[in-house]
């Protein structure tokens, strides 16, 4: 079948809807009809398929926060340190309210290399051993990088290249205002680390989700979609405004 064939085709499945028990959030399938990037598409309707959200929110912090508590005395350190078995296993962090901005993905081109930046936010909840659970929330942009490379009978294959949070992306805010005056200098060094430890779990469901969905991509097909979205790409991409969570300040 020809490339021009596979691209109708291509192009012809990506304008079905999506059914309604996909739908991570309200308004997706109009972003994704606003989206001019189909390469874009191809890869939001992979997370979406392979239930990436989902991957992410069931992360585990257990060993997380043990290895925490070892190299940072604050507020980890102070919820495991010293407690019984039971009380450790009381003491946990997580995920709710993953959002995956599927409509929001960046595409930036050059020749046939490419890149795709993919924004997502969540909230965490701190369940100490006593008091009240802890309410905070992360944001971060994943990046990653893929080319086309020629091997030794001049042949191309997709290689994927880097792919982790930018660090400037990267925030992690409290949401809950009643805060015990002791417990201040705590969670500001949760926080801070936090931001250490967040990433990698996240770029480790991510980062192979992206290189699966496109690895089943026809080589041929891929060089043709990147030289076509090469040539009509803006010279800029819209800035959103900043998230609750990026503008979020931990309380004073």
């Amino acid at each position: 079948m020809c490339p021009l064939w596979r691209l109708l085709i291509l192009l012809g499945l990506l304008a079905l809807p999506l059914a309604p028990h996909k739908q991570p959030w309200p308004g997706l399938a109009q972003a994704h009809r606003d989206n001019k990037s189909t390469l874009a598409r191809i890869i939001a309707q992979g997370l979406i398929k392979n239930n990436a959200e989902s991957r992410i929110q069931n992360i585990h912090f257990g060993d997380r926060l043990n290895a925490l508590a070892q190299v940072a005395p604050g507020m980890v350190g102070w919820l495991i340190s010293g407690r019984k078995h039971q009380q450790q296993q009381e003491s946990s962090i997580n995920i709710t309210n993953m959002q995956l901005d599927y409509g929001g993905i960046q595409m930036s081109f050059h020749k046939e290399w490419f890149s795709a930046n993919i924004s997502l936010e969540f909230d965490l909840e701190l369940r100490p051993p006593f008091d009240n659970i802890i309410k905070m929330c992360a944001h971060m942009s994943i990046v990653v990088e893929l080319w086309l490379e020629k091997d030794e009978f001049g042949r191309r294959h997709l290689v994927i290249g880097k792919c982790d949070a930018e660090p400037s992306s990267v925030h992690v805010a409290v949401l809950t205002e009643a805060i015990p005056p002791k417990m201040k200098q705590f969670l500001h060094n949760l926080k801070d680390n936090l931001q250490k430890v967040l990433p990698q779990p996240v770029e480790s469901q991510v980062c192979p989700l992206i290189g699966e969905i496109l690895g089943q991509l026809d080589v041929k097909l891929l060089k043709n979609l990147i030289e076509q979205e090469a040539a009509y790409e803006p010279t800029h991409h819209e800035s959103s405004q900043p998230s609750a969570c990026q503008a979020g300040e931990p309380p004073s």
